[in-house]
């Protein structure tokens, strides 16, 4: 578990932003995973996906490394932020644009402020 432990480390010390998920930001495969990538990806953040499907060590490793029991997991500058439910909430009250500032994460604030036009 230690060689696991490690390439999670190094995988988030070298991308500030970081979703570990079951798909690809580009065809995810499951609805958690989707939302989570919309929401980045309509804040335009860049951001490395990480597919567990490709890999049983990573899928249970991330759960262990991180103790949290579920996918998506998103990491801001190595940090665990939350799954899907976490960052809908940031999202929607504003704390996730407070996270990206507080770690210089460029981000698309217009959209940001789209996503909580539309759902107040």
């Amino acid at each position: 578990m230690t060689e696991v432990k490690t390439k999670i480390n190094d995988i988030n010390s070298t991308n500030d932003v970081v979703l570990y998920m079951k798909g690809t930001k580009f065809s995810p495969e499951c609805g958690f995973s989707s939302r989570v990538v919309g929401v980045l990806n309509y804040l335009k953040i860049d951001y490395a996906d990480i597919n567990v499907l490709d890999s049983d060590l990573i899928r249970q490793g991330i759960k262990d490394f991180s103790d949290w029991p579920t996918i998506p997991q998103l990491y801001v500058k190595g940090e665990f932020v939350g799954g899907c439910d976490i960052i809908t909430e940031m999202a929607l009250s504003g704390e996730l644009d407070q996270l990206f500032d507080d770690n210089e994460i460029t981000y698309d604030k217009n959209a940001a402020n789209k996503i909580r036009e539309a759902n107040a």
